[in-house]
């Protein structure tokens, strides 16, 4: 089949898709699978073989996927519940003082979201800015939006979140480095959201009734007694993460033959380093707010009925991502982005910022790009921390353009009590502003690795 043919069945494919989710409303998940299933027969894959490729597809992601955002979402359950989001953002609001409320919400924000998914965060904190808010005596949306634009920052970026991570898995990016140099960058992003929303005119924008300026017992001070200390709750996140950057500098500064390497790779693993987190947080946490065995258990396990929909959702693209590799689309891709003459690192972009725009979802976005360039990527000749960066940059295109289609619009809006208008000039123009911005630099740092 010829790569023009190719190519168009590939647009096809994801049009099909967007339809489906966006116009048809079937599940993304179902979704996936019958325009996975659809491209492979269309392609030409046997067709006793296009089942074979559809589990080869979901087992490859879900190996790595599963582990980590289960380990993960567990992990940010028991600090949510245990009162130990409000009390971090508490503490920095009374270290930097009432002036500087905005920066320690974005700061706590930041922390908070490596661990706990965007919308979950969000939820979390929404009540906490409008408490201070009020209490500061100054419009909430000065706090929430840097709030919002640092927490889908390092979901988009950071593992344990399942794009990041599903789409390293498809493309062979060492994990430890995407998150070293993911917190890099998003930490920059992050200032640079904070500045940038203080040019936005909140103050013309008169806000609605939402849940969490409603929410007035989320905004009480919790049993300090029974709730973990914030630099308990920052040490529980940063442990794991220590851990996974220890191991991957380790893998790079020691020689092949040098016998640390194995137990590097061990210690550094995600999986390894969340479940000794988890299990940290287990004891620590159950410890401090005097949960019985029974109690621990049941917070602990609770985060993954919330999280099994990402999960299989995230497993439905990597078997879109698999047949694209398998019927050849992927390498008729590469040839012709070779031929145009765009370079990977921005085709990463692009294609995950026109699939955000398109079909709302960050993470399908992420898994499609990624995808489309594995074989790219496979073929080429790209150091270590190129695969990284390009990771990256597919992670920055799903970032922004943040509108209708996209749940976190909605989580966003209605939380704040913003009119759809007023979400379009600020949520969506920042949001694309960071994810352009991620880009950037990340682009920059390609130029000299």
């Amino acid at each position: 089949m010829s790569t023009l043919a190719l190519l168009l069945i590939a647009l096809a494919a994801v049009a099909v898709l967007l339809v489906l989710v966006i116009k048809v409303e079937l599940p993304a998940y179902v979704s996936l699978l019958l325009v996975s299933m659809g491209t492979a027969i269309v392609t030409g894959i046997a067709i006793e073989e296009v089942v074979p490729v559809m589990i080869a597809g979901m087992g490859k992601v879900l190996g790595s996927v599963a582990i980590v955002v289960g380990l993960g979402s567990m992990l940010g359950r028991l600090i949510e519940v245990s009162g130990g989001a409000d009390h971090l953002a508490r503490t920095f609001t009374e270290k930097l003082g009432r002036a500087r409320v905005a920066a320690a919400l974005t700061i706590a924000a930041f922390i908070l979201g490596i661990p706990v998914f965007f919308d979950v965060g969000f939820i979390i904190l929404a009540p906490i800015v409008f408490g201070f808010a009020k209490v500061a005596g100054i419009n909430p949306l000065k706090l929430a939006l840097p709030v919002g634009a640092i927490l889908l920052t390092v979901h988009v970026t950071l593992p344990p979140h399942p794009g990041p991570v599903a789409a390293a898995a498809q493309i062979g990016a060492d994990v430890g480095l995407v998150t070293l140099v993911g917190l890099l960058i998003s930490a920059v992003v992050g200032v640079i959201a904070f500045f940038v929303c203080k040019l936005f005119a909140v103050d013309k924008i008169v806000l609605g009734s939402s849940p969490a300026s409603d929410a007035t017992v989320a905004t009480e001070v919790p049993d300090i007694g029974k709730v973990p200390s914030a630099a308990t709750v920052v040490g529980l996140i940063v442990f794991p993460i220590f851990l996974i950057m220890v191991g991957s500098t380790l893998l790079t500064v020691l020689p092949e033959e040098n016998a640390l390497r194995p137990f590097a790779a061990f210690v550094g693993a995600p999986t390894t380093a969340l479940l000794l987190g988890l299990l940290v947080a287990y004891i620590v946490i159950g410890g401090k707010a005097r949960w019985d065995k029974s109690r621990r258990s049941s917070v602990a396990e609770s985060a993954l009925p919330i999280v099994a929909i990402i999960i299989f959702v995230t497993g439905a693209g990597g078997v879109f991502g698999n047949v694209l590799v398998e019927s050849g689309i992927g390498t008729a891709l590469s040839d012709s982005l070779t031929a145009v003459g765009m370079p990977t690192v921005v085709a990463a972009f692009v294609i995950s910022l026109a699939l955000r725009a398109a079909q709302g979802s960050a993470t399908v976005a992420m898994l499609t790009t990624a995808g489309l360039l594995s074989t790219a990527i496979a073929n080429g000749d790209y150091s270590t921390m190129q695969t990284v960066l390009i990771c990256l940059a597919i992670g920055f295109g799903a970032l922004g353009l943040s509108h209708i289609n996209d749940s976190g619009f909605w989580i966003v809006t209605k939380y704040l009590g913003l009119s759809v208008g007023d979400g379009l000039k600020t949520w969506t123009v920042l949001t694309t502003i960071c994810g352009v911005t991620g880009f950037l630099i990340t682009w920059g740092l390609y130029q000299v690795v």
